[in-house]
């Protein structure tokens, strides 16, 4: 199998070329039944789509991206030479580092935020409830997920607590607040706060906005979820439905959009509901589809807040704690691609162990033809079948060893040469059986097992 992701990421595009791109990997699934893609992981957040792939091998990834790279472009209705000059292409270890950094933090607008790692973990729960995940990806998103809990726990960056939400919070306070603690805690207790959505950031919001003491807050959801989401979160909010709305978004000194549906706040709509009133309004747009007409900024008395403003105002992190989450990941990159290339020598170590065991077979069926299933032929037959296992030992662990410095080839190509086989190609099981008398235990102490468990990896 061989692993490759297809990347585009606020580094190199403008977000709204990512929000049609994210939306066109809903075609992604309806394609892998019939394409050379065998499984896939998307991860769309607000600042980058990347797409997770496995082919069934390195001839196949070529065929692989440009049927992904099909699927996106007929989702998102861009064009496909936007859509192909959009994503970056990573293969093997490239894939792998890249998606330990995102999840840690090191690639976002806001470096070291933690949400990102939420995300991650979630983009394997939907790939697994689609059945698009294949092991290799589990593993390597597990890993990922892994890897970003340890960063978060044992640098200053999981600590520094921020994230795309916090930095469009600072960011209003500065507009409302003055320059002291003591203001900015005043302006959150006093400011009504109205946030649109109920996803993943909506939550992330309600418990910033509480950790800062805000008490006015409403919550309004299209999809009528506004209630539930306000129970389980405590109940401190006030869910907001129907024409409710239109009152809190005309006293609203904070407006909050983290919905991402189809629906759009208009200016004309904003101002007319906003007419007379003379208190300033901040609206931040933190979905990736906007919630709110770009046109808003232009009104009287409001000032708002998008993504591309959180991304030029995040702050630079500690480079002391930069430079530890990178050194973390580059020890949990390097162990996963050591683990994966042990895992990989498996088939050689298989297909050894099975030539030796039809060798074997082939020279008992000899020996119960000359003397039958007696007591001697049984005790021919285990005795070598611990020389077998004796003789399988060191080739076994030359093999992970060769396998782990990216010498598999070479080990590969060692057994066409002395025993004749194809490693990539089935080799037959020997069907023959054993002599069915009984077997006093201390005879059988140390022998390697009957066929089926002889193929098996010690």
């Amino acid at each position: 199998m061989a692993l490759f992701s297809l990347v585009a990421s606020h580094t190199d595009l403008d977000l709204d070329t990512v929000a049609q791109l994210s939306n066109g990997t809903g075609e992604v699934a309806s394609v892998i039944p019939e394409s050379s893609v065998s499984g896939a992981v998307v991860l769309a957040t607000c600042n980058r789509v990347e797409i997770y792939a496995e082919a069934p091998d390195d001839q196949s990834v070529e065929q692989a991206r440009a049927e992904l790279l099909q699927a996106v472009t007929r989702g998102s209705g861009l064009a496909p030479s936007t859509v192909e000059s959009s994503f970056k292409v990573l293969t093997g270890d490239s894939a792998v580092r890249h998606l330990f950094e995102v999840g840690s933090g090191l690639k976002s607008a806001v470096v070291g935020e933690r949400e990102i790692a939420g995300q991650v973990r979630r983009a394997l729960g939907t790939a697994q409830e689609t059945g698009t995940a294949t092991g290799t990806l589990v593993k390597l998103f597990e890993s990922a997920t892994r890897t970003a809990k340890d960063v978060g726990t044992r640098t200053a960056l999981g600590s520094a607590g921020r994230s795309i939400v916090s930095v469009a919070l600072d960011l209003t306070a500065d507009l409302h607040a003055g320059v002291t603690d003591a203001e900015t805690r005043a302006f959150w207790e006093q400011a009504n706060i109205l946030v649109i959505g109920t996803g993943s950031y909506a939550g992330t919001t309600l418990a910033q906005l509480a950790d800062r003491g805000a008490v006015h807050v409403g919550v309004h959801s299209a999809s009528g979820r506004a209630e539930a989401f306000v129970a389980d979160r405590g109940g401190w909010a006030m869910a907001l439905g129907g024409e409710k709305i239109h009152g809190a978004i005309a006293e609203a000194d904070v407006l909050i959009g983290c919905s991402g549906g189809d629906r759009r706040l208009e200016a004309e709509t904003l101002r007319r509901l906003r007419e007379g009133v003379e208190t300033r309004l901040t609206v931040l747009d933190l979905a990736l589809s906007h919630d709110f007409d770009p046109a808003i900024a232009d009104l009287p008395g409001v000032d708002l807040i998008t993504l591309e403003s959180v991304k030029m105002a995040a702050p630079e992190g500690q480079q002391e704690s930069i430079v530890e989450a990178a050194r973390l990941v580059d020890g949990a990159v390097a162990g996963y691609v050591q683990e994966r290339k042990s895992r990989s020598a498996n088939e050689a170590i298989v297909a050894l162990r099975k030539h030796t065991q039809q060798v074997l077979e082939s020279e008992m069926e000899r020996v119960r033809g000359k003397h039958g299933c007696t007591a001697a032929a049984e005790e021919v037959e285990f005795a070598l079948r611990r020389m077998v296992r004796q003789m399988l030992h060191e080739p076994t662990v030359r093999a992970k060893e060769m396998a782990a410095e990216g010498r598999l080839e070479e080990y590969e190509n060692a057994l066409n040469i002395l025993f004749g086989l194809e490693v990539s190609a089935p080799v037959a099981q020997a069907g023959l059986e054993s002599c069915p008398a009984d077997v006093a235990p201390d005879a059988t102490a140390g022998a390697v097992e009957p066929a089926s468990e002889a193929a098996r990896i010690a």
